[in-house]
């Protein structure tokens, strides 16, 4: 009948390896510095070794009669050598056999004799020493077997969480855009519902309500040079609005399918356009032409940004793919393969020359204006991404179609926040997703556009400390470079 056994304790390498270097220790380099008791045993042993070595090599190993190991003894003591004794350091009875003064080292092992076994300048090669005092130098193997690497992953910078502090309702369908206006005191949505309100962004009231898109609208973004707002929508309409007679005064007719995604250029009159119909449209703003159709995607653009310098136009695409454009001659200029499905939300650091996109894979950063691939984030949301930004301070924020919303640290990719969006009451479990997100002109407030047809607005906790909420964090032992 089978007893049962003692669980054995699950110890990790580090726990073993501490007990290695102790059993090391342990035998050979006594903590003290006095010499240990004689044992007569010991001596014995030893003495028949280096007979057994000397007469004949080690076929030997029968002991010897004492009055051969008397003379012999004798012999070795009058004849200067190597000497295979354990000399501690301090104790100054070791004297090297080159130097002729004493030396603090430990010798291990056999000294194999060479053909003038009696030659007083003779030192074996297969003598182990290992000078010096102290007891991680002398187990250099065994201490470099323990040493930990630093690791060059930088480290990330503690920011605190955020909270949600209020929720706007008012339109009547998931809302799927949303823009702030450069003044930061008011910002716009973008409904299913056909509609788009502008909302003040200190109180939350609502303040206008454009109508005139026949279908969902995709994409908001607001000028700052001019009093100019763009849409577009599902209904294949790219509209101008002028926001001091509050109507459209331009429409840009082109896009043969519905339009996704939207951006304004930075420095020059151009609008920029994706959709359904793989191709990222430019226009020119005042004369409503058509410059450019920047065509080599296989898929819906769903994403677009714009910069001052070349690349000066980055789109993605449900082919997976991101694609950085020359907008001069409407040609592309670099092609990125590195996602496996469809991009559907990027967005560039204001500050830093470098961009995050995000996809159902992983969400990876690149540096600009090359666009090489810089590192994953640290962890997977596993869910559809559709909106991230990021702020001046490294804060990225990933929203998903499950409702999920991610707080990144920009510089290490560490994921130091997840929260659950909650839907307002009379809304299905199902209608937690996020379509769209965006920080205010200061990057302190954060907007959130959602399938529950509301509008939530976040803060940082400023309760929150370091010590409250501390920083979890691990670096990657093997981070995947693609």
């Amino acid at each position: 009948m089978a007893t049962e056994l003692d669980p054995v304790e699950p110890q990790s390498l580090k726990k073993l390896s501490f007990k290695s270097l102790k059993r090391a220790l342990d035998l050979f380099s006594p903590v003290r510095a006095q010499l240990p008791p004689p044992d007569a045993e010991s001596k014995k042993i030893r003495i028949n070794h280096k007979l057994s070595v000397e007469y004949g090599g080690i076929k030997s190993t029968t002991n010897p009669p004492p009055s051969q190991v008397n003379s012999t003894t004798q012999d070795r003591s009058q004849q200067p050598g190597p000497s295979n004794a354990l000399a501690l350091p301090g104790s100054g009875d070791y004297k090297d056999p080159l130097k002729g003064g004493p030396q603090n080292a430990l010798v291990v092992g056999p000294t194999i004799p060479s053909t003038a076994p009696h030659d007083p300048g003779f030192t074996s090669k297969n003598t182990i020493v290992a000078s010096g005092s102290g007891s991680s130098e002398r187990n250099l193997s065994t201490s470099a077997l323990m040493e930990r690497m630093p690791s060059k992953w930088p480290r990330p910078v503690w920011h605190a969480p955020w909270k949600n502090y209020r929720v706007i309702s008012g339109h009547l369908g998931w809302v799927r855009s949303v823009a702030v206006d450069h003044s930061n005191t008011w910002f716009c949505t973008g409904s299913a519902d056909r509609t788009i309100k502008i909302w003040d962004l200190a109180s939350g009231t609502l303040k206008l309500t454009l109508t005139g898109h026949i279908e969902q609208v995709r994409g908001l973004a607001v000028s700052n040079k001019h009093t100019y707002m763009f849409s577009a929508g599902d209904d294949k309409q790219v509209k101008c609005w002028d926001l001091e007679q509050n109507k459209v005064i331009r429409s840009y007719h082109g896009h043969l399918s519905g339009v996704y995604c939207l951006a304004l250029h930075p420095t020059i009159d151009v609008l920029l356009t994706g959709g359904r119909d793989s191709v990222c449209r430019v226009w020119d703003i005042r004369s409503k032409m058509q410059i450019h159709a920047l065509s080599g995607h296989d898929n819906t653009v769903c994403s677009v940004f714009t910069r001052p310098t070349d690349p000066q136009v980055v789109t993605g695409s449900h082919d997976s793919t991101i694609k950085m454009w020359d907008l001069r001659y409407g040609k592309t200029m670099l092609t990125l393969t590195n996602h496996k499905k469809s991009v559907r939300a990027m967005a560039p650091h204001p500050k830093e020359q470098a961009f995050a996109s995000a996809s159902a894979d992983n969400i990876k950063k690149f540096s600009l204006p090359k666009g090489e691939f810089c590192h994953n984030m640290l962890s997977q949301q596993k869910t559809i991404i559709n909106a991230m930004a990021v702020n001046e301070d490294g804060v990225m924020v990933t929203g998903g179609d499950n409702g999920s919303m991610w707080f990144w640290d920009w510089k290490s990719g560490h994921n130091f926040q997840q929260s659950q969006t909650i839907v307002q009451p009379g809304s299905l479990d199902s209608e937690a997703g996020i379509y769209a997100i965006t920080y205010d002109a200061t990057g302190t407030r954060l907007i959130t556009c959602e399938a529950d047809k509301t509008i939530k607005m976040w803060k940082e906790d400023e309760s929150a400390t370091p010590e409250s909420f501390p920083l979890n964090f691990r670096p990657p032992k093997d981070i995947r470079r693609f």
